[in-house]
C-alpha cells in the first residue's frame, strides 16, 4: 500500500504554523524529542512554502510572457 500525499496547505497557513513552531522552539522548554519533532515539521513547512513561492513566480512569468514583456527586475531596496 502506498501512502497518499495530502494536498499542500495554503501558503499563509503554512507560514503562520511555521511562525508558531519557531516561537515554541525559541522558548527552549520542549524536550529533545519534541524539539526534533517540531524541527521536522518546520522543515516540511519550509519546503511547502518554497514550492508555493516557486509556483507563484512561474505564474507571474507566464502572465508576463503572454503580454510580451518578460523582464526580470530586482526588488527595490527600501531605505529607512
Amino acid at each position: 500500500m502506498s501512502a497518499k500525499k495530502s494536498p499542500p496547505i495554503p501558503f499563509e497557513a503554512a507560514l503562520a504554523e511555521l511562525e508558531n513552531l519557531i516561537g515554541q522552539l525559541e522558548q527552549g522548554e520542549l524536550s529533545l524529542e519534541e524539539t526534533l519533532k517540531r524541527f521536522e515539521q518546520g522543515v516540511s513547512l519550509v519546503k511547502n512554502c518554497q514550492t508555493a513561492l516557486q509556483c507563484a513566480e512561474q505564474k507571474v512569468e507566464q502572465v508576463l510572457e503572454q503580454h510580451g514583456r518578460l523582464e526580470t527586475l530586482p526588488f527595490a531596496e527600501t531605505v529607512d
